[in-house]
């Protein structure tokens, strides 16, 4: 089932998401569903908190990059319960990102390439590695919107204030996108 994004100004997305356990109610399900939101939407990564739910779980597609990425040619995991242990500061990256639930909105966002994460696969296995690329980049998006974080956050005060209409818009269910959508009621 397609279950719509939830879009900017929404107060799920700057809640900090909780830790689930195996018995969730109809996990399995809710990850299916968000595989589909996530295609439907033409997106790479997706947080329960896009679909409204305050918990620890993400799913990330990379395989749509496969053209320029040819490493991610099979790459899809769901992540339950992420954590990102430690940043590798060395070294930073800066590249242009979006977001689903910040739909036309694109800016250039400084990140660590390397990162220690810490999830758990969807039979509960415990996952602790480095990852390092463009993973990393994404897992930090992903991550982030379990923190309660956004990528705009990592912007500079000045950018922020040149799409501050742009943000007020969103929050004011003025905006177009082509996949279903849960904007702020008012």
């Amino acid at each position: 089932m397609i279950l719509p994004i939830y879009i900017y100004g929404q107060p799920v997305l700057r809640k900090v998401a909780e830790d689930i356990t195996p018995d969730y109610p109809e996990l399995s399900q809710l990850i299916q569903n968000m595989w589909e939101t996530l295609a439907e939407s033409d997106g790479i990564g997706l947080a329960a908190p896009q679909i409204g739910l305050p918990i620890r779980l993400s799913v990330i597609d990379l395989r749509p990059l496969a053209e320029d990425l040819p490493e991610y040619k099979d790459f899809y995991q769901a992540y339950i319960n992420p954590h990102i242990i430690e940043k590798d500061e060395s070294q930073t990256d800066t590249s242009e990102e979006g977001c689903l639930s910040l739909p036309a909105i694109h800016e250039k966002v400084v990140r660590p390439t390397r990162i220690h994460v810490q999830w758990q696969d969807e039979q509960f296995q415990q996952h602790d590695e480095w990852v390092e690329g463009y993973l990393a980049r994404v897992m930090q998006h992903e991550f982030d919107h379990l923190d309660g974080k956004m990528f705009i956050d990592h912007i500079s005060p000045l950018r922020k204030q040149l799409i501050k209409s742009k943000l007020k818009a969103l929050t004011q269910g003025r905006y177009r996108c082509a996949y279903k959508t849960k904007p702020v009621r008012r």
